[in-house]
């Protein structure tokens, strides 16, 4: 045996007594090959972060998609992401930078001054006139008496006592049947009709709650003269107010014949409360008549 077959078992026994030398110079093999003239590769500043805890080698590179790895990192907290990952990851560079300004304490307070804006002059509030007590432009309170019993001023009549001075004991009025149409005169007697409508309200008034009862508002009208019907005979009203005969309605108790705006006319120039249903504003012009004819009886609302 030459001295080359020597030195050839020899190397062969010492790399079989000693394996370990085999890896620890593979490792060398490897990074001479690295540093070769290919481009060296770039590793994550994660893997550079973590220490290795084996000496097995490295595992191969993870195949997560740029933009899960991006939706990893913004799903955790400020405080669970490394310092020093933020300012080494590519993602430091697109997310703003937020400075906590200190807050300034101020010794007073300015109070805020609200400023109302400028509005165009309003117009002068104007007195408002009383319907009741008033006329409308052009009206007079007066009006030429149209009947004995009836005073110059509208919807009144004269007293009881001053016409049974004057020897006015009967009230007529024009009225027209409505079966044969026959227009006539119809006379009442002063005293006893009206002791009828005054005894009627001092039995009845307490139960009327300023309401006309159904009587008053549907009246039972008289029979005809000419033709006999029974509840045949109603008033002639006259178109104008000022010259409705107002006594002669009261007296055979048919001033519910009237419409609401003429008993609103009464109680407005009688001053007397005009609105409300055609039963309480005809209940009112009842007691108004009642209380001119006899201003001492108990008439009063």
């Amino acid at each position: 045996m030459n001295e080359e077959d020597k030195n050839r078992k020899r190397k062969h026994n010492n790399n079989q007594d000693f394996p370990f030398v085999k890896r620890f110079q593979e490792p060398d093999l490897t990074l001479r090959l690295n540093f070769g003239p290919t481009r060296p590769r770039q590793t994550s500043p994660v893997n550079q972060s973590l220490p290795s805890t084996s000496s097995s080698p490295p595992p191969p590179p993870s195949t997560m998609a740029p933009s899960q790895s991006m939706q990893a990192l913004l799903s955790q907290t400020p405080s669970q992401i490394p310092p020093q990952l933020f300012s080494s990851h590519s993602l430091y560079n697109y997310m703003p930078h937020f400075v906590p300004q200190p807050r300034q304490e101020t010794s007073t307070s300015i109070p805020v001054v609200y400023h109302r804006p400028e509005t165009a002059t309003p117009r002068p509030s104007r007195a408002r006139r009383n319907p009741t007590q008033v006329p409308r432009a052009g009206k007079s309170e007066t009006v030429p008496a149209l009947f004995p019993w009836a005073t110059t001023h509208r919807a009144t009549v004269h007293s009881l006592d001053y016409m049974l001075s004057k020897e006015i004991v009967s009230i007529t009025g024009e009225v027209q049947c409505k079966r044969c149409e026959i227009k006539y005169e119809m006379e009442y007697d002063l005293k006893e009709k009206f002791m009828d409508v005054a005894r009627f309200i001092e039995n009845n008034k307490s139960n009327m709650r300023d309401r006309a009862p159904s009587i008053w508002m549907n009246p039972v009208l008289p029979r005809c003269k000419y033709c006999e019907h029974e509840n045949s005979v109603k008033p002639i009203i006259a178109d104008k107010k000022k010259g409705i005969n107002w006594l002669f309605l009261l007296l055979g108790q048919m001033i519910g014949c009237c419409t609401l705006e003429q008993l609103k006319y009464f109680c407005k120039h009688t001053k007397n409360h005009r609105t409300g249903a055609k039963d309480r504003v005809l209940y009112l012009t009842y007691l108004g008549l009642c209380k001119q004819l006899c201003p001492d009886g108990p008439f009063d609302r």
